[in-house]
């Protein structure tokens, strides 16, 4: 008996002895998030089967917690295809944001989407709809064409930018060609 009273005497002792670090406690428990990254990456979009673009971009990041994300933070350029596989229009941004789940890219800063034709659209931000094949925002746009400039708030076009519609036009210049 007297053993055992020892060995719970000593037990308790060395229990209430034991000290931890309550945040080094918490961030052993604390979930950890799954990072992929790489350098220089080149990606070809599908659909059905089909070409529908290719992206490049200096640095990819894959974020994987509770809403997967690819974050594109230093620049990105993608090329569309049309069923020939030329290129139709093309993209550039500084910085982007894929949420697989939602199929939607988020491009911010210095966006720019241009066509075969030269007709250019110049904006801070710009949501592209994979699924739909379309670009939407609603802040300021600027739009280049040969013969006008166009500024407005709001915009939505295919991905092909083969056509556009200004939400509200703010103002318009007439190019004179020379």
């Amino acid at each position: 008996m007297r053993r055992y009273c020892l060995l719970l005497l000593l037990s308790t002792a060395w229990m209430m002895g034991c000290e931890n670090d309550e945040q080094k406690v918490n961030a052993f428990f604390q979930k950890k998030l799954g990072v992929d990254e790489a350098d220089t990456i080149e990606s070809y979009i599908s659909q059905a089967g089909q070409l529908k673009a290719k992206l490049t971009a200096p640095v990819f990041q894959r974020f994987q917690d509770s809403t997967s994300r690819i974050v594109l933070p230093r620049t990105l350029h993608v090329d569309f295809y049309d069923s020939l596989k030329n290129v139709e229009s093309k993209m550039d941004a500084l910085e982007a944001y894929y949420y697989e789940n939602k199929n939607m890219v988020y491009l911010k800063d210095s966006v720019r989407v241009y066509n075969s034709k030269g007709d250019t659209l110049f904006c801070k931000e710009l949501t592209w709809d994979q699924s739909l094949g379309k670009f939407f925002t609603d802040k300021f746009v600027s739009i280049h064409t040969a013969d006008m400039i166009m500024y407005g708030e709001g915009l939505s076009a295919p991905q092909d930018f083969k056509t556009f519609e200004i939400y509200k036009i703010t103002n318009s210049e007439i190019r004179i060609n020379q």
